[in-house]
């Protein structure tokens, strides 16, 4: 008997990671999801989902119960590279494995990822694995048609910095702080991004733009 662990969603735009556990023998799955906000700018910098990760296999197997005569075969993807080390330490070294993934276990967990996916709004494309790089395309378009949903994207990737509909998005995961002042030339009320502290004038983006162009 084997319990086979792998993930879906990983290599995609959107959404966090669905980490699936598959017993063959009875037949049983159960899944959980790395939320993507540590696939997002600060939390990924930090490479927090790796830790997820290791939790989330270890809440998956107390699911399932690993029995004593069971081997553990774990995805040989990078994600997976703290859970290996934490399972060797709880079940021994004899009993995890290291795999490429095919069959059930795979299948199992990429629709699981799919119907995550589609509780966003958005269909995927048919024959994802042969078409990845249409794949990726086909999730940002949807966005930019989309762009509340953008914090379902994993906007932590580095190749992203490119694309202008990213650069918006802040940095450190968290919006930054407005406070409401008042304009000292127009007198609006206005949000600005720093506490004023009461003895410098402080003015409105539009007020301010006007300034710097008399300067």
């Amino acid at each position: 008997m084997t319990i086979t662990v792998d993930d879906a969603g990983s290599g995609d735009l959107l959404f966090g990671i669905v980490i699936g556990a598959y017993r063959d023998e009875p037949q049983d799955f159960c899944y959980d999801v790395i939320d993507v906000k540590f696939f997002q700018p600060g939390l990924f910098r930090k490479k927090e989902y790796l830790t997820q990760t290791s939790k989330k296999v270890f809440q998956l197997l107390n699911r399932l119960q690993p029995k004593p005569e069971e081997e553990i075969h774990i995805c040989q993807g990078y994600i997976f590279d703290e859970a290996v080390e934490e399972l060797r330490k709880t079940y021994g070294d004899e009993r995890i494995h290291r795999i490429k993934v095919i069959g059930e276990p795979q299948r199992l967990v990429e629709i699981a990822y799919l119907d995550e996916i589609r509780n966003l709004g958005y269909e995927p494309l048919a024959e994802r694995d042969e078409k990845r790089a249409k794949n990726f395309f086909h999730m940002m378009r949807w966005l930019k048609a989309n762009p509340s949903m953008i914090k379902y994207a994993k906007t932590g990737w580095p190749r992203l910095s490119r694309y202008r509909m990213f650069k918006s998005f802040p940095q450190n995961g968290i919006e930054k702080a407005k406070f409401a002042t008042t304009c000292a030339d127009c007198g609006e009320e206005c949000d600005v991004p720093f506490k004023p502290d009461g003895a410098r004038p402080v003015y409105c983006k539009p007020c301010w733009t006007k300034r710097k162009s008399t300067r």
